[in-house]
């Protein structure tokens, strides 16, 4: 398969992952055929890269972080509780999902043991999924990267099910804030930035509520736009002042923020939210955390469409471990334009002289 730009894409493609929609149901499937009225549906629904079949690449299939029946089962899980919240969490006297820590336990629990299971496994991320299916799948993704920097840094179960938990829900309070601001594409007055930055509060006061959650989970809603530097909210905490699950969830939020479409900006490739990171060490983040955070992060994950200096086409075909920025890449289009008679592969940490444009 090979992984490209929805601009790229021509009719007869077929696609060869599905496209989900935001309760984690498939929208289009696995093999099916692209039609231009597909291809434009998929772009007004946001969608700006999908996986297609290529006879050239059907051997490169990247490896999923966690398998697909545990992505789903934490989608489906994530929100059921989000949209119970949408209105208010309290209904005819009853508290909402007075079991929400047990389900978001045993949500997290498949997870790590998808993680555990596959120990050097770097993190790719590549379900594809409607804008609107962005906040289910985001705090899944979320989970699946603090997940690795928790597993990473030596922690014990019960600290796993605290960060986890934190991760899955650290966005609750999203669902007080108005839906026409979170959707809005352009920018906010100081006064409607100030109500959606109270996602933070309002997450805090929803989960600390639950008996059955750990206060050091729910301060994750509270702290994860906290920043190193003081220069974040809600209470401008810095360094060791925001709990270390806080800081991982923060991490983790802004890198699949970066690598997801967003209404009002194109999705950032792996490698240029990496490079963003590393700028933001000790400023907005601990370098410490980043540096983990990003051993374990594919820059150019398998399938991956790139475009090198020489002009080349290539798709990637593995990943080095001791240089991650430098993949093996197979030639499907020459600099000319010319279809290779037989696909080659380059290994670019060989390679000194070609570097990497874009993904494409």
């Amino acid at each position: 398969m090979r992984k490209i730009h929805i601009d790229q894409v021509n009719q007869g493609d077929k696609l060869a992952k599905a496209i989900f929609q935001e309760n984690g149901h498939v929208l289009l499937g696995e093999g099916v055929e692209l039609t231009e009225r597909y291809i434009s549906r998929l772009r007004m629904l946001g969608i700006d890269v999908i996986y297609i079949e290529d006879g050239r690449t059907e051997d490169l299939i990247p490896e999923e972080t966690i398998q697909e029946d545990t992505r789903r089962q934490a989608i489906d899980t994530v929100y059921k509780t989000m949209m119970e919240f949408k209105d208010n969490h309290i209904v005819k006297g009853r508290t909402i999902a007075p079991d929400m820590g047990r389900k978001f336990r045993s949500a997290f629990g498949e997870i790590i043991q998808d993680l555990a299971s596959r120990p050097n496994v770097l993190v790719t991320l590549t379900n594809i999924h409607t804008l609107d299916a962005y906040m289910f799948q985001h705090s899944v993704n979320v989970a699946v990267l603090a997940g690795i920097i928790g597993i990473a840094k030596g922690y014990n179960r019960i600290q796993l099910e605290e960060l986890g938990i934190g991760a899955l829900l650290f966005d609750i309070g999203m669902t007080k804030i108005p839906s026409e601001l979170v959707a809005r594409p352009g920018a906010l007055t100081p006064e409607e930035t100030k109500i959606v930055q109270s996602h933070t509060t309002e997450g805090f006061n929803i989960l600390r509520k639950y008996h059955d959650i750990s206060l050091v989970s729910a301060h994750c809603a509270l702290q994860h736009h906290e920043r190193f530097n003081g220069s974040g909210y809600p209470r401008g905490l810095k360094e060791d002042e925001i709990h270390t699950y806080a800081q991982i969830v923060g991490l983790a939020d802004t890198y699949d923020a970066m690598t997801s479409p967003r209404p009002h900006r194109r999705r950032y490739s792996p490698a240029e939210a990496i490079e963003y990171l590393f700028a933001a060490g000790n400023t907005f983040f601990d370098f410490e955390l980043i540096k983990l955070f990003c051993r374990h992060i594919s820059i150019y994950p398998i399938s991956t469409t790139l475009l090198l200096s020489t002009g080349q086409i290539g798709v990637v075909s593995a990943n080095n471990e001791l240089a991650l920025h430098r993949p093996r890449v197979r030639i499907i289009m020459e600099a000319n334009g010319t279809l290779p008679k037989e696909p080659y592969e380059l290994e670019l940490k060989d390679e000194v002289h070609i570097t990497i444009v874009k993904e494409m």
